[in-house]
């Protein structure tokens, strides 16, 4: 489902971030990657999504070669990616209109939208909340928002990026339970290693420009 092979990557004056890294997730899959800040685990999701570019290397995903931005916009109506920040990611006037915006980009029948709506909200635990103001929301209810705008959307591909910042015990428990209901393929950056061995099967940080899968004894 997603494949990089030999990627490289730095940011200008600095050391490389990758060197020559591989990756690859079939579909179903799910993998974890944890790290301390400036690794570059955010960046590797930039990287998937076109949002920055590799010196070098390939990008495959679904069996396609991605070699532009025509490409990558393709990509993006497949993955939903949930950012580390959902006040990022939060920019309307209510819940309801949150949730409605990417199926009626999608031009989206009114009722589709409707049910998009109905149906997000209430997996995620905001029913009620439809015409509440996303800025009045607590931070973990900010982050239900915004994964419930993305699993509107119904993509193939989730990459979440530390998606239990901000969440009490009973929204963990939640999100807990939505991914692991879901046949989605799941790529999850998180600092909270049970949270990835509930959610994850393989668990690898960014060493020397390269994912290594992890020793979990040494996160005991």
């Amino acid at each position: 489902m997603i494949k990089l092979k030999g990627i490289t990557f730095g940011y200008d004056g600095k050391p490389l971030l990758f060197d020559s890294l591989d990756f690859f997730l079939p579909e179903a899959g799910r993998v974890g990657i944890i790290g301390p800040n400036g690794c570059g685990k955010t960046t590797l999701f930039n990287i998937i999504m076109g949002f920055v570019k590799p010196a070098s290397g390939i990008i495959e995903i679904s069996g396609r070669v991605i070699k532009g931005e025509r490409d990558f916009q393709k990509v993006r109506e497949k993955i939903g990616f949930l950012f580390q920040n959902s006040d990022d990611q939060l920019f309307c006037p209510s819940v309801r209109e949150e949730v409605a915006f990417g199926p009626l980009n999608y031009r989206l029948p009114r009722e589709e939208v409707e049910k998009r709506i109905k149906e997000s909200l209430e997996i995620i635990g905001l029913k009620g909340f439809e015409e509440r103001a996303p800025y009045h929301l607590s931070e973990g209810e900010k982050k239900k928002l915004a994964l419930a705008t993305i699993l509107a959307m119904k993509p193939k591909i989730l990459l979440l990026d530390e998606p239990t910042n901000g969440l009490d015990d009973s929204g963990l428990k939640s999100v807990v339970e939505i991914l692991n209901d879901s046949n989605l393929t799941i790529v999850v950056i998180s600092q909270d290693i049970n949270f990835l061995k509930d959610t994850t099967k393989v668990i690898y940080t960014i060493d020397r420009g390269k994912l290594k899968e992890i020793n979990l004894h040494s996160y005991q």
